[in-house]
């Protein structure tokens, strides 16, 4: 496993963040790659960091210029910057004006799907694609676990080193670390063995303790959305999605995506059979073969490519 330490340790951080100002307030954003223009957006106790390496697992190759922020109330972008999923959709819109951007797809994990539907609701000639995995595209309760999870987490961010220990002790023992993500053990071995999907799952779940006091506002926020999430009328988002949902998930129910393939007339479903919520990484390679073909399928002609103002983020 010493190679999964090895790399983890570098796979978030490829690209430097930058505060972007915008029309609607700050945004952090870390960008990198040339081509049409994707915004990643990062799930509960996420960040920048955290949308860097959901780009970095669904797509193997370049030719995109990612766009990957911080979703407000998480590192460097304030929560009054946009709570609601609408907000937050403005958000990104208004990060694209400051980039002088005109079109991008939108990748989004688990919470952040709420604003991504929103942004291809709201902005439908801002938004040339979606993708959406093991997202939450509608009303969610927190599992009971998840508020005991969050005081442990309250509490261990309030001690001097204990979250830089658990880090240490994560690093040096991966297996356990995924145990509570891959019930499969067999599955959880050939993750972490894998040269792409190890280091990068390993990345994330060290990622969450970095900055952790930073992190819990847009957590709280999360789930105050996802609890009180309503309808969306999916059927007038004209543009294509592709839904990628494990059937096991236990986290997000598959029927979340179930509801937002049936309702939108250009979806496509790949259900990854008894995948589990962090079936990106189970499944890496048969989902960057879907997300490679998709984006290919429905990328925007050269007019509409993004100018060279986009590269003051992350420059």
């Amino acid at each position: 496993m010493s190679h999964l330490r090895q790399r983890a340790g570098t796979c978030a951080h490829f690209a430097s963040p930058t505060i972007i100002t915008t029309a609607l307030g700050p945004v952090e954003c870390a960008s990198y790659g040339e081509g049409p223009a994707l915004i990643a957006l990062h799930g509960g106790l996420g960040g920048f960091d955290q949308s860097l390496l959901l780009a970095r697992a669904a797509l193997s190759a370049p030719g995109h210029q990612i766009l990957a922020i911080s979703r407000p109330g998480y590192l460097g972008t304030p929560l009054n910057a946009g709570q609601t999923p609408e907000e937050q959709a403005d958000l990104c819109k208004a990060l694209l004006d400051a980039l002088e951007i005109g079109k991008a797809a939108i990748i989004a994990v688990s919470a952040g799907g709420l604003a991504a539907l929103q942004f291809a609701l709201r902005h439908p000639e801002r938004c040339w694609g979606l993708v959406l995995v093991s997202a939450a595209t509608g009303h969610l309760d927190a599992p009971p676990e998840v508020p005991r999870r969050l005081a442990a987490m309250r509490l261990l961010s309030r001690i001097p080193f204990a979250t830089a220990l658990v880090r240490w002790r994560m690093g040096l023992t991966p297996e356990a670390s995924a145990r509570r993500s891959i019930a499969a053990a067999d599955l959880r071995r050939s993750t972490l063995a894998h040269p792409d999907a190890g280091p990068l799952m390993l990345a994330l779940s060290l990622s969450v303790l970095e900055r952790l006091p930073e992190r819990l506002p847009g957590v709280m926020n999360d789930m105050a959305q996802l609890e009180a999430a309503d309808v969306y009328p999916l059927e007038d988002i004209p543009a294509p999605v592709l839904v990628v949902h494990g059937t096991g998930d236990r986290v997000v129910p598959f029927s979340h995506a179930l509801e937002v393939a049936n309702r939108m007339e250009r979806s496509e479903l790949m259900a990854i059979e008894n995948g589990e919520h962090v079936s990106l990484f189970t499944h890496l390679d048969v989902i960057r073969d879907r997300v490679r073909l998709f984006l290919a399928r429905h990328v925007p002609t050269p007019s509409c490519a993004q100018s060279d103002a986009a590269r003051r983020c992350g420059s």
